[in-house]
């Protein structure tokens, strides 16, 4: 099921980083982010039920492009 929220995300396990881009075009990258989480993430029905619960406010971040 597409996401309202999320349109893409992307999963680096050497870096420990997960990039998320929303709907509205902002991407960001959030750091340090264990291998369970994402796996967990890739599971999920509701990816941005899932980022809300379980990343944000959570993990820390950096906003992508401009």
């Amino acid at each position: 099921m597409p996401s309202t929220a999320i349109r893409r995300y992307d999963y680096d396990a050497d870096r420990r980083r997960l990039e998320i881009e929303f709907i509205t075009g902002r991407r960001y990258s959030y750091a340090d982010v264990p291998p369970s989480v994402a796996e967990a993430m890739r599971r999920a029905t509701s990816k941005g039920g899932f980022f809300n619960r379980r990343i944000r406010d959570r993990y820390a971040f950096e906003r992508l492009g401009g």
